[in-house]
């Protein structure tokens, strides 16, 4: 197996995980979402369901391609959430995390955008 199929299986498990959580847990999620956002708890549960599809379709030869190009569009569809939750220093079920790392999050989306990238072209 190739180290771009094993990061592959990695990224649709990473993805198909952290779409569950928003059906599972979805008040974590609304618990950051910028204000700004109208429809909270349709877009916690849209963007759970995109990351559930797009990780099991990046698997799939045929729909990869689209696949990472969806994912990388999330990734930057959620970004604001991610800096707001930064910028306001947002408690998660009453917890806060410090400030170095929640600003050290944001650039972990560009981390996870290569990946997708990556992952999604051919072998």
């Amino acid at each position: 197996m190739t180290l771009r199929r094993v990061m592959r299986w990695l990224l649709a498990i990473f993805f198909v995980f952290a779409g569950a959580m928003h059906f599972l847990r979805p008040a974590l999620y609304l618990q950051i979402m910028p204000p700004y956002v109208p429809w909270h708890q349709f877009f916690v549960y849209l963007t759970g369901a995109w990351e559930i599809l797009g990780g099991l379709a990046v698997l799939v030869p045929a729909w990869r391609r689209a696949a990472g190009v969806s994912l990388v569009v999330l990734l930057v569809a959620v970004f604001p959430a991610n800096l707001h939750m930064a910028i306001n220093d947002v408690a998660v079920d009453g917890r806060t995390f410090p400030p170095l790392l929640l600003w050290l999050r944001l650039p972990l989306q560009g981390v996870l955008i290569a990946w997708v990238w990556w992952c999604a072209r051919r072998d």
